[in-house]
């Protein structure tokens, strides 16, 4: 596994600076998201940032506000600097997909290629944290969150990969599962999703919401302290890839562009993004109020009047 320097010139692909994008969105004009949103910011629009990738999924921001992204397909992270500098971060990455930073600026990630959860340190040092569940291989774990405390939730459906030298699915369902704080323990916290796919929760770690994909709904639940889930509700009637909060408590679902929905579940807006399918979003940039969005084969960025509340 190769750790690429982050000034070695590693992605050949269309890129936009930093520095022309912020002058778009101010020349933005009548053809920019609504000046009336209560969300973004005054004249902006979406941004293409970069493109001509396979497939992004995975946006995470670490604690400068620096982006990693994974192109899935090509088996490569990369990060979008505060500076509007694009490199590859790490090349292979077990074919990774959701990432997210804990508190100590480590980068987890759903390594997909052996249905893995790895943890890579800031210099680069990758531990298999979970590899399976009771002797089973996982069927894939998908998306993450880190709660506060250090605890881990991740969903794990079933897309089947042809990479994988592998038999059907081993696991008996789709699952949400929790990884305790001292990363021991694992526990499966739902057994009744089709197929739980996105995943997010409170800054104050006390709700997680999951997005089922196939049933098109996401659901709320209760944060327990031991890591299960109490008081399942139908959130919004919309799955999601992938999934976001801001600081006002909204909460950002994708597939067809973004819908933001209300912390009561009413949908606010409806980010549209010249793209077949939107994978994931999170919030980064120097200031934290940049929402970056990975969407089939480019990542895009759009300003917004909110800010993000972690990683994702």
């Amino acid at each position: 596994m190769r750790k690429l320097s982050l000034a070695e010139p590693s992605v050949r692909t269309k890129t936009t600076t930093w520095a022309a994008v912020l002058a778009a969105v101010a020349l933005a004009g009548p053809r920019a998201l609504s000046a009336e949103s209560r969300i973004i910011a005054p004249g902006a629009k979406v941004e293409t940032l970069a493109e001509e990738f396979a497939f992004t999924e995975g946006p995470a921001a670490d604690a400068e506000g620096n982006v990693l992204f994974t192109d899935q397909p090509n088996d490569r992270i990369l990060r979008w600097s505060t500076d509007g500098k694009l490199s590859t971060f790490m090349e292979p990455c077990g074919r990774s997909n959701g990432l997210s930073f804990d508190a100590e600026g480590n980068l987890w990630t759903c390594a997909d290629a052996k249905n893995e959860l790895w943890c890579i340190d800031p210099k680069g040092k990758v531990t298999v944290v979970v590899k399976d569940y009771q002797g089973r291989l996982l069927n894939g774990p998908n998306d993450l969150w880190i709660r506060p405390d250090g605890g881990l939730y991740f969903t794990d459906p079933f897309y089947k990969r042809g990479y994988w030298n592998r038999g059907p699915q081993e696991q008996e369902g789709q699952c949400v599962y929790f990884l305790a704080p001292d990363h021991k323990r694992v526990l499966r916290v739902t057994d009744d999703l089709e197929t739980p796919n996105g995943v997010i929760g409170t800054p104050d770690g006390k709700t997680l919401y999951v997005a089922d994909l196939r049933a098109k709904k996401t659901y709320a639940y209760d944060i327990q302290p031991d890591g299960k889930l109490e008081n399942k509700r139908l959130f919004c009637p919309m799955g999601s890839d992938g999934m976001t909060v801001d600081n006002e408590g909204n909460v950002y679902l994708t597939g067809k562009g973004v819908t933001v929905f209300d912390p009561s579940g009413r949908e606010i807006e409806q980010i549209l993004v010249d793209a077949r399918w939107t994978a994931n979003v999170c919030f980064g940039g120097r200031d934290g109020r940049t929402l970056f969005i990975t969407a089939s084969k480019g990542l895009y960025a759009l300003r917004m009047r909110v800010k993000g509340v972690g990683s994702q």
